[in-house]
């Protein structure tokens, strides 16, 4: 993923984690190569009941 968006793996794995946030024109690459393997992979897009997300792991600290 890093590599077809032309960024460190490091980067990708900050993003995932919800620590960074992508940047101009990388941002628009990884949401195409994000929403492409939603497409060619739709059972994998759909959500997993009770798997943490950013969001819902955000919430419980703090």
């Amino acid at each position: 993923m890093a590599e077809a968006v032309g960024v460190k793996r490091l980067a990708v794995a900050r993003w995932e984690l919800g620590q960074t946030h992508p940047r101009r024109p990388h941002r628009a690459v990884y949401m195409h190569l994000l929403n492409r393997l939603a497409q060619r992979f739709p059972e994998a897009a759909e959500p997993d009941e009770g798997m943490p997300t950013p969001t819902s792991e955000s919430r419980g600290s703090g």
